[in-house]
This record gives structure tokens, sequence and C-alpha cells, in this order.
């Protein structure tokens, strides 16, 4: 059994170590300890988030660490899944360059980039969204449609366009992202892109663009001259 947090001298314990020696002295363990707050029966918060760390190898992979992967572990339940992966999620958001979408009216490919890279740029599978702009090129919404191996068969283009009759939407930018870091479309890519193009032009709705998402990178279908109206 580890030691209790109430066992360790006040001015050793996380919380008052924070406040009297900075945020930033703390170590991880420390750090997770505070957002987990207690331990649970026959293991303190010290020996869940020691537990934790050993689980993901290193503080940099918690990025990428799942609500079921953490109840996996003794001892962390719902709410301290949920406390830690609202934590991280925090965090992520804090360093994004850009938060929100809401109402901006787009002028380049690269604010696209910028919100879907700290999004989905290191997803390990394919996530497809779909942006619904109204005649200003000004952003009424987004909503992501598929998540997996991106093709012709499963991006139905009904799913697509159904959101932007919803919206009263006149033009579409689709998103998604390669997990391997080559942003080239692929063939399959091609086909779905011009698939769009030619149904946007039977229901009057264009599509703008589709922007291939890496980390580091981008692909856009306009900007390299794929689409034209």
């Amino acid at each position: 059994m580890g030691v209790k947090i109430k066992d360790i001298p006040i001015k050793e314990r996380p919380c008052e170590r924070l406040v009297s020696n900075g945020v930033e002295n703390l170590s991880t363990e420390e750090l997770i300890s505070i957002i987990l707050k207690t331990g649970t029966k026959g293991i303190s918060a010290k020996d869940l988030s020691e537990e934790i760390l050993s689980k993901v190898g290193n503080v940099k992979k918690l990025n990428d660490i799942t609500y079921e992967n953490l109840r996996k572990i003794k001892g962390i339940g719902m709410v301290k899944a949920c406390n830690l992966i609202a934590a991280i999620e925090l965090g992520k958001r804090i360093n994004r360059e850009i938060d929100t979408l809401s109402n901006i009216k787009l002028s380049n490919t690269e604010t696209v980039y910028k919100f879907y890279k700290d999004r989905i740029g290191e997803k390990k599978q394919e996530h497809f969204y779909a942006i619904y702009l109204d005649n200003q090129k000004r952003i009424i919404k987004d909503k992501l449609l598929f998540i997996g191996t991106i093709n012709y068969s499963t991006i139905h283009p009904r799913e697509i366009f159904k959101e932007a009759y919803i919206e009263g939407a006149t033009g579409i930018i689709c998103v998604h992202n390669h997990p391997g870091g080559n942003p080239l479309p692929s063939k399959q890519d091609y086909d779905v892109t011009n698939n769009l193009i030619e149904v946007g032009k039977i229901l009057g709705i264009k599509l703008i663009d589709h922007v291939i998402i890496c980390k580091n990178n981008y692909y856009s279908f306009f900007e390299n001259n794929d689409i034209s109206f």
C-alpha cells in the first residue's frame, strides 16, 4: 500500500507545494494527484498517478490516452477518468491557434489547417468533417461525419449535402486527415472529391475545397487547381 496524502506532512502535500513553491516546481505525478484528488481503497493518489504514467510511457503520451484505457487501470473509476481526460483536453485547447470556427469568414485555407491540425492532425484513424458556409463564405457550422478508412463507398454525398440543406449552406469545405503523415491525395480522395463536385453542381451547393490535414502540413484541392467552378 502506498503512502496516503493525509499521511504526508502538510507542507509536502501536492496542493500545499503548488501554493508555496509554484505549479512549475511540481512533478508530473503530483500534478496528476491533484487532478485525481484522492486515491481509492488500498491505493493512494500518488500510486495511481505513477501507474498512469507507467502505462502511457511518458507525459507527452498522455495526449493520446483514452477514457477506456484509463478505466482499465485499477482504482480509476468514471469520475477520475473524466477529470483527467477533461484536464488534458483543456490543456490542448489552451495551446490551439484557433479555438473556434464559429462565425468566421474564411479567406484562406490556412485558417482551416490551423483549426484542424490540433484536432485531427495526429489521429490514428481518418476523421472526415464538412464545414458549411453561407454565400459570404462565413462558417455556419462544422460537423464530423465519418471516422475510419475514407473511400468512395463509405462517404455518401447524401450525408454531406443533407446537413447543407438543413443549415441553409451554399458552400461546403470537406476536411479529413491522413494518419500516415503524407497529405498528398490518394486515388480514392480524388474519386470522393470529384463525386462531391458533380453532386454539388446538381444541387446548387458548391464544394469549395477539400483539405487533407497532417500535423505539419496540408493539401488543398482548391489551391492546387483540382477544383474549378
